[in-house]
């Protein structure tokens, strides 16, 4: 667990279910990541990102705000995508409760996990990927200190779709 001033990042318990699924169901909070994820999909992302923690001693965690005890994001590390200019490498990504967007959450869980990965994890550095249209967190890579490195076509998504067109950033270890 990383504990931050405001929030608690951990790996994700059943009683997270319904407020991650919330998220992950929410088109406006998808609009930019990719479709609404129906509840088998939510389950089956959160299994995925608890298997990365004995496979590779990483995962996206809960985001657990302290002062309510509210699950509002899902921030971490995970192996890089395959096919995409980031595989094998070390990535670090979020998503935020559309309620939570503009408060620096993302910010902060991010930059503790950043800080987390420069302690515990080997690699050179920290690499991140997102849609080309995905300006805010574009945005949130500059602020954590990212720079941009390729642009790229995402192979998950089809010829034409508008998220395709994708950007990869990273930031070197200090």
């Amino acid at each position: 667990m990383i504990e931050t001033a405001r929030l608690l990042l951990r790996p994700p318990e059943p009683r997270d279910f319904d407020a991650l699924h919330a998220m992950w169901s929410d088109p406006a909070v998808m609009r930019d990541l990719g479709p609404v994820k129906s509840t088998a999909h939510s389950r089956a992302t959160i299994a995925r990102h608890l298997g990365y923690g004995p496979s590779h001693g990483i995962g996206f965690n809960a985001v657990e705000r302290r002062e309510d005890g509210a699950v509002i994001g899902f921030c971490g590390l995970k192996p890089g995508a395959p096919d995409t200019p980031i595989a094998d490498e070390l990535e670090i990504g979020w998503m935020f409760a559309r309620a939570c967007w503009g408060k620096g959450y993302a910010r902060e869980a991010a930059a503790a996990w950043l800080d987390w990965a420069w302690v515990y994890r080997p690699e050179p550095r920290v690499v991140a990927i997102t849609a080309a249209c995905n300006l805010p967190s574009q945005a949130l890579m500059a602020r954590l200190g990212m720079r941009w490195i390729v642009d790229f076509e995402h192979p998950v998504q089809p010829e034409g779709h508008r998220l395709r067109p994708s950007v990869a950033f990273a930031i070197d270890r200090p």
